[in-house]
């Protein structure tokens, strides 16, 4: 069997610095949608909507005997287009979530990832994939939320992807995806052109069976390069060997000032409660200001946007009384709680005292165990994994699935390289003035346009 490895690398770092419409859409040929595995879930509510959008596509018939492609030329409307793309949102942010748990289950460590990284570096090997494979990736994955054809999946990251990726913004942010293939092995040309279409995702051939330590060295340096030098040396050197195919690599980078500044001579060193009886000395910032705030009874936690220069992103930051235990928040964290909690209308503005610690992390996952646990497991199995969609040699699998990520918060902004009514107060006797970050927090990095969580983490300790 031959190997496949996917690379994701994410960051953000917080700094408050000045800083087309669609076309043909590619469908590997015949991808079916696979059967689904079983679940106690209804039906989501994206299923509805996802199943009305369709774009232009050009349909292939089995890659073996290389037909003539026929069209089927069907107009999509902007409503279609955004139908998909919220669907795929909540997906990828169910994914988010759960992905969330996964990673602090067991630890009270500082956690940070990017899913919109991972979700689409994902579903490109979702495109390759077929049978029991591509089922349980697309459970893993919540890409069964979405309904219709897998093809409205790759249609919506088209979507989503061009939203992120537009210019004129008044931040820096842009995803890159990339392909790296041996050279002397057979690729189905459908999958490498649709992964091209949907996911601007070129492949590039390689020598990996002569020469992989040059092969390790180029991929490192586009990563870097898409990164900004933010994330170097992704690749160990026993990362990648002779028997290594292909290697999936997605790049994030995030660049944003706030919409109001810290004050930088009002930052100074502050005790960070890292338990009842363990404190670490922090950089604390301090800003006063209006703020969208809200508190949440059911968790007993405050809820603090941060919004960045523009208002088209925000950093959301979940903060638990002192006394309330942050696994229980994260246990009771769901994307449709998260998506109510942080409704603008359960928000509430008014001027605030927000202290919030400096900090930089820096997090490197292998994935595999992680994705297991979540049901995807045939695809890293050489003799189960089907993903006969990219090569007809039937001889792939995944051998590692990393994720790197970077972010840093200061004064000046972020640089980044991932309910019911009655629970929400928008304003009562408890609403505290004062939002003090001295303890652990949860903090999201949402595209509001979207409501697509580009990076989450968890700090809990300087």
């Amino acid at each position: 069997m031959q190997r496949a490895i996917l690379i994701l690398g994410a960051h953000p770092r917080l700094l408050l610095l000045p800083f087309g419409p669609l076309g043909l859409t590619f469908l590997p040929g015949p991808h079916r949608r696979p059967e689904r595995v079983a679940s106690n879930t209804g039906p989501a509510r994206g299923t509805r909507c996802a199943s009305a959008a369709i774009s232009w596509r050009l349909i292939l018939a089995d890659v073996e005997s290389e037909p003539q492609p026929q069209q089927h030329l069907i107009l999509i409307t902007a409503r279609d287009r955004f139908t998909v793309m919220d669907a795929l949102s909540e997906a990828t942010g169910i994914f988010a979530l759960n992905l969330l748990k996964k990673l602090g289950e067991n630890n009270s460590n500082n956690i940070f990832f990017s899913p919109m990284s991972m979700s689409s570096a994902l579903a490109m090997v979702f495109m390759g994939a077929k049978g029991n494979t591509a089922a349980q990736m697309s459970q893993a994955l919540s890409f069964s939320k979405i309904g219709g054809e897998d093809g409205d999946i790759h249609q919506g990251f088209q979507s989503l992807l061009a939203e992120i990726n537009r210019t004129g913004t008044q931040y820096l942010l842009k995803t890159a995806n990339r392909l790296f293939g041996e050279k002397s092995y057979d690729f189905h040309t459908c999958f490498t052109d649709s992964c091209g279409k949907f996911y601007q995702a070129k492949l590039k051939q390689l020598d990996f069976l002569n020469d992989t330590e040059k092969s390790r060295t180029h991929i490192n340096n586009w990563i870097a390069e898409k990164t900004e030098g933010k994330i170097t040396e992704m690749l160990s050197p026993d990362s990648v060997d002779s028997l290594t195919k292909l290697i999936l690599v997605n790049a994030i980078y995030f660049k944003g000032n706030w919409e109001s500044q810290f004050v930088k001579e009002m930052t100074r060193e502050m005790p960070f409660k890292i338990s009842k009886n363990k404190e670490k000395p922090v950089q604390m910032m301090f800003k006063e200001s209006i703020f969208k705030m809200t508190y949440v009874r059911k968790i007993s936690s405050q809820i603090l946007v941060l919004p960045y220069v523009g208002k088209e992103l925000n950093m959301i930051i979940l903060l638990p009384n002192e006394n309330t235990d942050l696994k229980m928040v994260e246990k009771k964290l769901s994307y449709e709680r998260f998506i109510e909690w942080t409704n603008p209308d359960n928000m509430h503005e008014r001027e605030m005292e927000v202290f919030l610690p400096r900090f930089k992390l820096e997090e490197t996952y292998n994935m595999e165990d992680v994705l297991r646990s979540m049901g995807m497991v045939d695809a890293f199995e050489q003799d189960r994994a089907d993903f006969s969609g990219m090569s007809s040699k039937k001889d792939l699998y995944l051998s590692k699935v990393m994720h790197k990520s970077f972010v840093e918060v200061n004064e000046e902004g972020t640089e980044a390289a991932a309910a019911t009514t009655e629970e929400i107060v928008l304003c009562c006797a408890s609403y505290s003035l004062r939002f003090c970050a001295d303890h652990p927090f949860l903090f999201f990095i949402q595209h509001s346009k979207t409501n697509g969580i580009l990076f989450c983490g968890r700090f809990s300790s300087p």
